[in-house]
């Protein structure tokens, strides 16, 4: 562990050379925030953008500013996404190196060798 990148108060991923580790607890985090469906549709629409305005969000789904709301701030405490407050407006952004070391740390707790998900061999 060389150095700790901080977003928004949670110690989210660790750099290990070119690789990102996730930080102790961080796995739990984001798979309860990824256990909700409604989240998930929110990260694939701010993914979807280079730069997605939480205004956006409130016109794709039909739920409360409040709801849209929780539903960001447990997608920043998980570390899977950086919002950014400009002025009154709030721009949110994918973390996508967060996302890597997810898919990597579940790979390697079910046992799989992301080289072999390639494809299929013939």
């Amino acid at each position: 562990m060389t150095s700790v990148r901080q977003f928004d108060n949670y110690k989210t991923v660790t750099e290990t050379g070119t690789r990102h580790r996730l930080a102790p607890g961080q796995f739990e985090l984001i798979s309860k925030a990824l256990a909700d469906p409604r989240r998930v549709g929110v990260l694939e629409a701010i993914a979807d953008e280079q730069c997605c305005a939480c205004q956006h969000l409130r016109d794709q789904f039909p739920v409360s500013k409040a709801t849209i709301s929780h539903h960001i701030k447990e997608l920043v405490r998980a570390g899977l996404i950086e919002a950014r407050r400009e002025g009154q407006y709030l721009n949110c952004l994918v973390r996508r190196e967060t996302l890597e070391a997810y898919a990597a740390e579940l790979l390697r707790r079910v046992g799989s060798d992301p080289s072999c998900l390639s494809g299929p061999k013939t």
